[in-house]
């Protein structure tokens, strides 16, 4: 049976994590979006066929999402990347692994490969979100929007029927954490799915991941006339 476990990765910090039994490599490492879980169908229907096809399954929590412990608000890409790196090495360790990324899980994924040169094998993004703070929130943002940011540090994103508080800090360690203008040269498969109807997230997104690999074996589907959620809340 599949149980959800916590994971100490710092004094205030316990990251719930879902693994199941089986040992057969690659192990399949899902991260996913913002203000996601694992509660999700893309979760779900990833370690139903792990367990399928008895190879590993690991999926993460980042804190402030979920059931994991933090607070929403402090946290931020450089500290969901750490405590995704922490877990890997504390559950797969040297094993190697494929990464699957959904959305903002992207751009955690990409953040993996400066740790573990030789572990992974493949990469697989699904309607892929890297830089996604700038890009698709900041530089949209109206001038009043921005001041309200800058002096309360926090804005409260109405998106359908979720909000999502942004806090300055998020949108300025998003900048520290750039990758859409490096190069990662792994020969391994990379593979993007991305909904043609997806207003969100641009098909874009996508296509300038796989540059980023200018020596992999690149793949991009995209899914005509369908939107790929990121759960029921996006990015």
């Amino acid at each position: 049976m599949n149980k959800f476990k916590f994971l100490k990765v710092s004094p205030n910090i316990k990251i719930r994590f879902l693994r199941n039994k089986h040992k057969k490599l690659p192990f399949i490492v899902f991260l996913h979006g913002f203000k996601s879980d694992l509660d999700g169908e893309k979760p779900s229907t990833f370690l139903k066929f792990c367990n399928s096809k008895r190879i590993g399954f690991l999926g993460l929590e980042y804190s402030g999402h979920g059931k994991s412990s933090g607070e929403f608000t402090k946290g931020n890409i450089s500290k969901w990347s750490n405590q995704t790196s922490y877990v890997i090495k504390k559950i797969i360790k040297k094993k190697q692994f494929i990464l699957v990324g959904s959305s903002m899980g992207s751009w955690i994924s990409i953040n993996q490969f400066k740790i573990f040169k030789k572990q992974i094998v493949g990469f697989l993004g699904i309607g892929s979100a890297p830089e996604f703070l700038e890009y698709l929130m900041w530089r949209k943002f109206s001038k009043k929007v921005k001041k309200e940011i800058k002096k309360k540090k926090i804005y409260n994103l109405k998106h359908g029927n979720y909000e999502y508080p942004i806090s300055y800090q998020l949108i300025k360690d998003g900048r520290k954490n750039k990758v859409l203008n490096k190069k990662i040269n792994y020969n391994i498969i990379v593979t993007m799915i991305h909904g043609s109807k997806d207003e969100v997230v641009p098909v874009s997104f996508s296509r300038k991941v796989l540059k980023i690999f200018p020596n992999s074996k690149r793949k991009l589907l995209i899914i005509k006339k369908v939107i790929i959620a990121c759960h029921q809340k996006r990015i």
